[in-house]
């Protein structure tokens, strides 16, 4: 595959290349802030923007801000009322559930948001009941876990790929409904999201991996496998999200070939799931420093310092 060449490519790339500094430049914004900071609940008429606009890049960190202020609340809430929520992100390859997750967690205690990205099964979990190796992962009061790829491999890659057998499939779409209604009985807080991209889209953001070293890791042998099976894999969500889109844990589907604008539209809907309240603070207050007068502080070896190279 030849690197993208036309004048439309080289401005995809651009911004996917700003898109992977987003991070970093968000973190250095949050301290200066954005000047009309005082006008952000006038925002959401911004968001209004035909389909194909780029999201303009204040706007899009201006509701960022926001929505996270907005999940800092919501995990002060978690804890405040012990609650237990897990939320669930699948879709294809480089739909953009890491983006998502990334900035979802981005200011949160990691003792309270945490996020579990299991890895193939092992020899003794594949003797395992199938959900076993999950289960130890579920979240305990006042904690909220976010499963990138879940138990749904089996219907989605496993099944694909012809890691299990269709009878093994079949008493999965059995069971899974039953296993998630037992979760929601039990008091936790169950939210799915299926993150859908286009074909074109896919075949976009696999060419940049390709050419980009930064991105390379990124693309195994299974992503590169998934784009010649995109039909398999398409019949394969059909099938999933008709089975298993149940009145107790439902599927919400993000449209994520505009990354910014599906990152903004997840939290923003993550958030309208919870009628939640400031929680009351005791005020803090900083004691002034203990000072002895027989102290006296040792020089660090120079030896000891990490080079300043910068």
């Amino acid at each position: 595959m030849n690197p993208p060449s036309s004048p439309a490519d080289l401005e995809r790339i651009k911004e996917e290349i700003s898109d992977d500094f987003d991070e970093e430049l968000e973190l250095e914004l949050e301290d200066a802030r954005l000047e009309d900071v005082a006008g952000i609940d006038d925002f959401e008429e911004g968001l209004e923007l035909p389909r194909g606009r780029r999201l303009d890049r204040r706007a899009y960190f201006r509701e960022l801000f926001r929505l996270q202020h907005e999940l800092v609340r919501l995990q002060d809430w978690v804890v405040h009322q012990g609650l237990r929520v897990v939320v669930i992100f699948e879709g294809r390859d480089s739909a953009g559930k890491g983006g998502a997750i990334k900035r979802i967690t981005q200011r949160l205690n990691p003792r309270v948001c945490r996020v579990a990205a299991l890895p193939a099964p092992n020899e003794r979990e594949r003797t395992q009941w199938y959900f076993q190796r999950y289960v130890q992962h579920l979240p305990a009061a006042g904690e909220i876990v976010l499963f990138d790829r879940s138990w749904y491999n089996r219907a989605g890659v496993e099944r694909v790929m012809g890691f299990c057998s269709e009878d093994e499939v079949e008493e999965f779409f059995r069971s899974v409904p039953e296993f998630e209604r037992m979760l929601v009985r039990s008091g936790i807080v169950l939210i799915k999201y299926w993150f859908s991209i286009t074909d074109e889209e896919q075949q976009f953001r696999f060419a940049l991996r390709i050419h980009d070293p930064l991105k390379q890791w990124k693309l195994s042998p299974m992503d590169v496998e998934s784009r010649r099976m995109w039909e398999d894999y398409t019949r394969a969500k059909e099938a999933m999200l008709e089975r298993t889109h149940i009145p107790e844990a439902p599927w919400w589907v993000v449209a994520a070939d505009d990354k910014k604008r599906a990152r903004l539209n997840c939290i923003a809907h993550l958030l309208s799931q919870f009628d939640f309240n400031d929680v009351p603070k005791a005020p803090v207050m900083l004691p002034d420093r203990v000072r002895h007068d027989d102290y006296i502080r040792h020089p660090v070896p120079d030896e000891m310092y990490v080079p300043a190279k910068f």
